[in-house]
């Protein structure tokens, strides 16, 4: 493994360690690519290394990959942090200042979909705190149109549609 190649797992690793909340291929890609520290395809190819190592974990949907650090991730950080530049470090500070609140509820609210047995549409509908679910909920619908739909509708009406349920549940 290469110098260049093993910083920039280790940029993906303190990335990860410096938010307490699951990160999206593309929010990952962008960081990287808007700081140019490499390529997309290095990246990826960094990214599935990880995986395969088990130093990050990886939970996919139709709609994105969402990545985290595992214990062993951030063992191994301990270790080697230090190979990382301090200005490195404090660029990706920075990012997470300046963009932490939309980067965290970008993966708040989630809803994605797959098509079932029935020849229908199993779409599944979250709002997570941290690595907890507050709310999980599959609703089945006929037809592609109508899973894209909800999940749509879902992104932007779910805070209401959540306080209203657990109000009505809570009477």
């Amino acid at each position: 493994m290469s110098e260049p190649f093993t910083l920039y797992k280790l940029i993906i690793l303190y990335l990860l360690s410096k938010v307490n909340f699951s990160l999206s291929n593309s929010q990952i890609t962008d960081f990287i690519l808007e700081k140019e520290y490499t390529d997309y395809l290095t990246l990826q190819q960094a990214l599935a290394e990880l995986i395969d190592v088990k130093l990050i974990h990886v939970e996919a949907s139709a709609k994105n990959s969402l990545y985290q650090i595992t214990s062993e991730g951030e063992e191994t950080l301990g270790y080697f942090e230090n190979r990382i530049s301090d200005q490195i470090k404090e660029d990706i500070v920075n990012y997470i200042k300046q963009n932490g609140y939309e980067l965290y509820n970008e993966r708040a609210v989630l809803a994605d979909f797959e098509k079932n047995g029935n020849n229908e549409y199993d779409v599944r509908c979250r709002v997570m705190e941290k690595k907890s679910a507050l709310l999980d909920m599959t609703l089945t619908v006929p037809t592609l149109e109508d899973a894209e739909t909800v999940c749509r509708n879902w992104e932007k009406q779910s805070q209401p549609l959540y306080s209203y349920i657990v109000n009505q549940l809570l009477r």
